[in-house]
């Protein structure tokens, strides 16, 4: 029998909206719950949110711990990391687990430091041994091989899990707690707070949502090649995204990036232009629907992955292929245009 264990998840909300990794963590934490007969708690911290607290329960949590404060409406690192280990010096949990994400990456290391525990970043899938051991699972060395990851003795085990590699459960009708608890929050406006909030607004289609995904790495060559991805994209109505090096040399933005430091892609359809298919740029993607790959190199590790390989000079593929839509998407216009004037 699996030894009994407290499992958290720290919910991440901005402006009384949920962020969904935290659905994604709290389907993980349930699977693992599952395993070792563990309770499933969320933390949710805010202000005049606790509506929140009936979704999170809705999607898998047995409790919510509800800590509401006015400093608590905006993310602020100093605050929640106080917050946090306030609530973990409390109730002592064995596991918790935190999205991968901006807000994640800074104050998981933070709360780590502070209560004296291992951290392991950016997970892509967790297990659970018949100890409560939390096992994680990382892409390491140069993203060549799959790492598992135990922690030792300390409690809690702290990860934080990539976005998007995680299947979010649908909401069901359930019954859970909600603890409502007030922490006292120290002063800390002399030395760090946010003094305007500016939110992004973006025409193009968000990466992670998009169903037909063009991708693109070191092989495209120069930014110059970098716009047919982008012109190819337009015409399927996908969007387009990059591995590491086509990011560090500035043909594309670090919010295109997929992989382990980016973001997760399950598209319907994902197509690669000059991608190895290193594990960390893989991560990221391996779980598109339909995959197809193109590089001139017939060993590419992409090659693995892919449902369709081409072995080919992409700067010869991508012209052709474009200008093959275009012809497409012509002869279609026209048709509607000629059925259009049928009428009547």
């Amino acid at each position: 029998m699996a030894k009994q264990c407290d499992i958290w998840v720290v919910a991440e909300q901005r402006r009384s909206k949920l962020n969904p990794v935290t659905f994604e963590l709290t389907g993980k934490a349930r699977e693992l719950a599952y395993k070792s007969e563990a309770k499933v708690s969320l933390l949710l911290l805010g202000y005049g949110i606790e509506p929140l607290s009936y979704e999170l329960i809705s999607r898998g949590a047995d409790q919510v711990i509800l800590i509401q404060d006015p400093e608590l409406e905006n993310y602020g690192l100093l605050p929640y990391t106080h917050v946090i280990t306030e609530l973990i010096k409390e109730y002592e949990p064995d596991i918790l687990l935190i999205g991968a994400t901006p807000i994640g990456m800074e104050l998981a290391p933070r709360v780590a430091a502070r209560i004296g525990t291992g951290l392991s970043a950016h997970c892509i899938d967790l297990e659970i041994d018949k100890n409560g051991g939390l096992i994680q699972t990382v892409p390491g060395w140069g993203g060549g091989l799959l790492a598992k990851i135990k922690c030792p003795d300390t409690r809690p085990q702290m990860a934080t899990v990539m976005p998007g590699t995680i299947q979010a459960p649908e909401p069901m009708d359930r019954k859970g707690e909600i603890i409502r608890k007030h922490i006292p929050i120290p002063n800390t406006k002399d030395k760090l707070q946010s003094l305007e909030i500016k939110e992004t607004q973006t025409s193009t289609i968000p990466l992670e949502k998009a169903e037909v995904v063009i991708a693109g790495g070191w092989g495209i060559g120069s930014k110059e090649n970098w716009k047919l991805l982008d012109e190819l994209a337009s015409l399927l109505g996908g969007a387009v995204g990059a591995t590491r090096p086509p990011v560090d040399e500035g043909w594309a933005e670090e919010s295109q990036m997929i992989g382990q430091s980016g973001k997760t892609v399950r598209p319907t359809l994902y197509m690669g232009f000059g991608i190895s298919g290193v594990m960390h740029h893989v991560v990221g993607m391996d779980q598109s629907k339909y995959i197809i790959s193109v590089n001139n190199d017939p060993n590419a590790e992409i090659f693995d992955t892919s449902d369709l390989i081409i072995e080919e000079d992409l700067n010869r593929i991508l012209p052709l292929l474009i200008k093959e839509i275009k012809e497409i998407k012509k002869i279609s216009n026209e048709e509607d245009n000629y059925g259009h004037e049928g009428i009547g």
